[in-house]
């Protein structure tokens, strides 16, 4: 196993799991969100702004296709499902883990979703978002993992094991 990608919602604790993930497999650790950020010189929200929700899904996709790693782990960004170029390319290149939380679980964890950067259409609301992506997370994950009710070292654990 060369790579674990983490998939799933904002607030599902991709970036938090992926640090603890991978200290614990020795692995290196990217946050595709941060990689968006520096390539493009601006925070999430800020790109999301000035280019649209669907220019940021291109920006996304495109550095989301050129992240080259090896025993690594990615966190991507909640919307990077809908990049079909990138996630190929993350198919190919490690395993995909889901971390899947139910609505509501997420509806806590998140605040302000502009602030976040979470990509909302127009007219769009957080239960919408969530009905539309789920099916894309478990099409592209090779392993979901339940993380309701569970603490980060015990997703890790889990995750670990599934590995």
């Amino acid at each position: 196993m060369q790579n674990v990608i983490l998939i799933g919602m904002p607030g599902a604790g991709k970036s938090t799991v992926g640090v603890v993930l991978a200290k614990k497999l020795g692995y290196a650790f990217v946050d595709a969100d941060l990689v968006i950020q520096a390539k493009e010189a601006r925070l999430l929200h800020e790109i999301i702004a000035q280019r649209g929700v669907e220019g940021f899904w291109q920006v996304e996709e495109s550095v989301n296709a050129s992240i080259q790693a090896d025993r690594t782990v990615i966190a991507t960004g909640g919307s990077a499902v809908y990049g079909r170029r990138a996630m190929a390319h993350y198919q190919e290149m490690g395993k995909i883990v889901y971390l899947s939380l139910p609505l509501e679980e997420i509806r806590l964890r998140l605040g302000d979703l502009n602030e976040r950067g979470v990509t909302l259409r127009e007219g769009q609301d957080l239960a919408a978002l969530y009905e539309e992506r789920v099916p894309l997370y478990e099409k592209y994950a090779h392993i979901t993992v339940e993380c309701e009710g569970l603490s980060i070292r015990e997703i890790v654990e889990r995750i670990v094991t599934l590995l």
